[in-house]
């Protein structure tokens, strides 16, 4: 009985079907092997910055099973460009949290964002609200503290601006007739 069962295995691993899987299965292994090789080789490039280094990691790679473990086990926890985003974010935060306090635009005195004039050199900053004296910025078309529209403290604030030109022309003119009449 065992030399029938021994000629049929013979038979069997001797066959062209046995052959076909066999050479199968060592190509699909291969196939795996080398593919794990690359994959170790594409993400040391993503991840390691030194070629030499990735490089090696590579060839580590190409050790059937246990150099992708080992590459698993060893490999960095990022990605350069993760890293390259990480730093980026940092310095906008550092950025942001260590900007210095507003400054005056004539004097470069420190000032608050509350302030309507500078305390230093008296340079307005901001105007008032006409309702409840908030300070309001330049763009706005209402006071988001008290609803009110900020277009009737504009009109008056040019108004004033026209009416101080209109002075300062009239105050041109009769200066220089009288220069006119000491010259004559």
């Amino acid at each position: 009985m065992s030399v029938a069962l021994l000629g049929s295995l013979h038979t069997i691993f001797r066959s062209t079907a046995f052959e076909v899987a066999r050479n199968l299965t060592l190509l699909f292994v291969m196939l795996m092997w080398l593919g794990l090789a690359f994959w170790v080789h594409r993400d040391a490039r993503r991840r390691i910055s030194d070629p030499w280094l990735a490089a090696t990691t590579t060839l580590l790679g190409l050790v059937p099973l246990a150099g992708p473990l080992a590459y698993l086990l060893f490999r960095p926890p990022e990605t350069l460009a993760e890293v390259k985003a990480r730093r980026t974010e940092l310095r906008a935060l550092e950025r942001h949290l260590l900007r210095p306090r507003p400054q005056c635009p004539v004097c470069r005195a420190g000032i608050e964002a509350a302030y309507l004039v500078c305390p230093v050199c008296t340079t307005q900053l901001k105007m008032p609200c006409g309702h409840c004296s908030a300070p309001l910025e330049p763009l706005w078309q209402a006071c988001p503290y008290c609803a009110t529209p900020v277009g009737s403290r504009l009109e008056l604030a040019e108004a004033g601006l026209d009416s101080a030109l209109a002075a300062e022309v009239v105050g041109a003119e009769a200066s220089s007739r009288a220069r006119r009449v000491r010259a004559s």
